[in-house]
């Protein structure tokens, strides 16, 4: 709606802000955005741009209603996003010339345009630099069978047959993450292709994914630590997440926006103010008993 209205205006889209775990097709959404309106897309990253020379090298590139999308856009500079503020509000860019007592700020007209921002860690933009988006979606989890049809058109692309049960199952283990299910319909292809399989049925699958070390929950080895460390070390639970980070050797970073997303939306993973806690699902699941006195009252 909003793309079918700027277009019947002839005006740009209003920025937009993306926002979801990784994997989950925030790059492939700002380019079809981009094709909608009928635009050229320019990428880069917040890391990409270090100084206001790099931004006004990208603003200054782009035509009318282009779209410039920058990727991790939490991650820019405090004095880039200072000057990103009246690019987006203003159209027009503020640079400073000359050095010493010469020096003097001089305004760029920037072509009408959108911007575009993605970004796992919400919770990291500026409130500043947040509000100037006029429209911000959350790209959530996908569904098996959503998961499935992804894994049958990468399937059909890499030229290799794939029954709907296998698909099904693939897509049931990918931790309702796009790229997981296509990263892990090349390695059963590979499994299959090895073993003579002119096609991907169930059982080719199954066996894959079992070699992988992705059980029938879509866990994988760093799921399963996470949880049997809480089980068995910390008695359930609750524990902070540096100390687990520590345990596990990983960084808090990894758990917390990769790890932590898919185990608390299966339910095998509780986030309470006091730290985290193992549910009962987990703990069956890994054939686990949870102590006496295990403070997870909350698990439903």
């Amino acid at each position: 709606m909003f793309v079918r209205a700027a277009r019947g205006r002839d005006e740009p889209l209003d920025h937009t802000l993306l926002h979801g775990p990784p994997g989950l097709g925030k790059t492939t959404m700002a380019h079809i955005l981009a094709h909608e309106l009928g635009v050229r897309m320019h990428l880069t990253s917040g890391p990409a741009i270090e100084h206001k020379g790099v931004l006004a090298g990208h603003l200054t590139a782009l035509g009318s209603r282009d779209v410039l999308f920058i990727d991790e856009i939490h991650r820019l500079a405090p004095t880039v996003e200072e000057s990103l503020y009246s690019a987006m509000e203003d159209g027009r860019i503020d640079l400073p010339v000359g050095e010493g007592n010469r020096a003097r700020t001089i305004g760029f007209e920037l072509a009408p345009f959108t911007l575009i921002g993605a970004t796992t860690r919400t919770a990291l933009l500026s409130g500043p630099l947040r509000d100037r988006f006029q429209i911000i979606e959350a790209i959530e989890f996908y569904g098996d069978d959503e998961l499935a049809a992804i894994v049958c058109r990468t399937a059909s692309i890499l030229g290799v047959p794939v029954s709907g049960a296998a698909a099904l199952e693939i897509g049931r283990r990918s931790r309702g993450t796009p790229r997981i299910a296509n990263r892990l319909i090349r390695r059963v292809r590979d499994f299959a292709q090895v073993r003579g399989a002119r096609s991907i049925e169930l059982a080719d699958a199954t066996a894959a994914l079992l070699e992988l070390g992705i059980d029938s929950e879509g866990l994988d080895m760093l799921d399963r630590r996470l949880l049997t460390m809480i089980v068995e070390n910390f008695r359930g639970g609750p524990v902070g997440v540096d100390a687990l980070a520590a345990s596990l050797g990983e960084p808090r970073d990894t758990l917390e926006s990769v790890v932590e997303p898919f185990l608390l939306q299966r339910g095998f993973l509780l986030r309470t103010s006091r730290g985290r806690v193992a549910t009962m699902k987990a703990a069956r699941h890994l054939g686990l008993e949870l102590p006496p006195g295990w403070q997870g009252a909350l698990d439903l």
